[in-house]
């Protein structure tokens, strides 16, 4: 999330730059009550367990019932004045660090660990959580530029199989999302959710090349997908095209292990 500062006038806004200030007023004040002008706030809005770990739905529910007291602003890079952008990230953070010294929850600095990456990794995976992000200490702030740090991810896989598709929005070709589902302990097919980032342009060609042949005109679950969603817009049902994924060589799960 983003929080802009201008004059102790606050938004906050997703990675999308979908207006999320009325939802989490609390971090909005918080954010206006930082003592500078204007400022421009990077971060990861985060709701934290009794044990210092993060959970995501809590995310959820927050945004569901509009109770945000128990999310946390985890802030990383802020710009203020003069353009932090092109210094490395071990100085923007120092600034962060002051800009933040008399500031209270929910605005958390997010802190690091130099030369002690393995030991690091290991300590989160006892903590269950979902992995580490190291990063250039000499690198500027580049948006978009995965290259200058490193997801390392420590989670656990799910298979799903893959029972329709919708069509592109924006800029996007091909394809929008694959709209994915699992079998139930009653062998029934249920819808999960979507998928559709991280997928380059050469990959949503082939995917839409051979998704075509396999298009049906009927839902093949059980219950329609829901057309809300916590995250994203609205899944319009008129767009969205089904498949028959055991075309796909998809072999069913067995029971209890899908």
């Amino acid at each position: 999330m983003h929080a802009r500062l201008d004059r102790g006038a606050v938004r906050l806004l997703t990675r999308t730059g979908f207006d999320c200030t009325h939802k989490n007023r609390g971090i909005a004040a918080a954010v206006a009550a930082l003592p500078a002008r204007q400022a421009y706030l990077d971060g990861e809005l985060c709701g934290v367990r009794p044990d210092s770990t993060t959970s995501f739905s809590l995310i959820q529910n927050a945004s569901d019932t509009g109770n945000s007291g128990a999310l946390v602003f985890f802030l990383l890079l802020h710009l203020d004045g003069e353009a932090t952008v092109p210094m490395p990230v071990t100085e923007r953070k120092e600034r962060l660090r002051a800009l933040l010294s008399d500031a209270g929850s929910p605005l958390h600095f997010s802190d690091h660990q130099i030369g002690r990456g393995r030991p690091f990794y290991d300590h989160a995976r006892t903590l269950k959580v979902e992995g580490i992000v190291s990063k250039r200490v000499d690198a500027p702030y580049a948006p978009g530029n995965r290259g200058l740090w490193l997801k390392v991810k420590y989670l656990n896989r799910e298979g799903f199989v893959v029972i329709g598709w919708t069509d592109p929005e924006g800029a996007r070709h091909w394809l929008g999302v694959l709209l994915l589902a699992y079998y139930d302990p009653d062998d029934r097919l249920v819808y999960a959710g979507r998928a559709g980032t991280g997928i380059d342009y050469a990959e949503l060609e082939r995917l839409w090349r051979r998704l075509q042949p396999l298009a049906i005109s009927e839902m093949p679950l059980d219950q329609p997908p829901s057309r809300d969603s916590r995250f994203g817009s609205p899944l319009t049902l008129s767009r969205v095209h089904c498949q028959h994924y055991r075309d796909l060589e998809l072999q069913k799960p067995h029971s209890g292990k899908r």
